[in-house]
C-alpha cells in the first residue's frame, strides 16, 4: 500500500487550513506537536473515535501535508511533519496551535480556543 504524501512545494495553505479547521485534526495535530519526533501508531491518538472516521482524518491530514504515515511492521506511525510545514509557511503552524490553546478567562476558568471570537459572543447573547 502506497500513501500519496505532497512534497513541500506542493502544499496549498487553503487544504492546510481545512485540515487544521475540524477541531479533531486539530487535536491530534496538537499531541503530534507536543512529541514531534516520535511517530505514533494511528489507532493510539485518539481512542475515542472510530477507525473509519480515523482513516478518513488521517486522509485529510496527509494529503495537506501536515502528517507523514509510515509502515513500521503491522503498524502504521503517524509524525507530524513540522519542519517541511515550517519551512513552506514560516510560523503557519505555530499560530495555529497556539490561537486553539485553551485561555484562561478572568474567573481562572479555562475556556476552548477553538471558537472564532465573534461566536463566542453571539453564544453568549443567545
Amino acid at each position: 500500500m502506497t500513501l500519496f504524501h505532497p512534497a513541500p512545494e506542493q502544499f496549498q495553505v487553503e487544504n492546510v487550513l481545512t485540515a487544521l479547521g475540524n477541531p479533531t485534526r486539530l487535536e491530534v495535530v496538537r499531541k503530534l506537536a507536543a512529541d514531534c519526533e516520535q511517530g505514533h501508531p494511528c489507532g493510539a491518538l485518539m481512542t475515542n473515535v472510530a477507525k473509519s472516521t480515523l482513516t478518513h482524518h488521517w486522509r485529510v491530514l496527509r494529503e495537506a501535508g501536515v502528517i507523514r504515515q509510515e509502515p513500521a511492521g503491522r503498524e502504521i506511525l503517524i509524525k507530524l511533519r513540522r519542519q517541511e510545514m515550517d519551512g513552506r509557511f514560516p510560523g503557519l503552524l505555530d499560530a495555529v496551535l497556539a490561537a486553539a490553546q485553551p485561555a484562561p478567562t478572568a474567573d481562572g476558568a479555562v475556556t476552548g480556543g477553538t471558537a472564532a471570537a465573534g461566536e463566542t459572543e453571539v453564544a453568549s447573547a443567545v
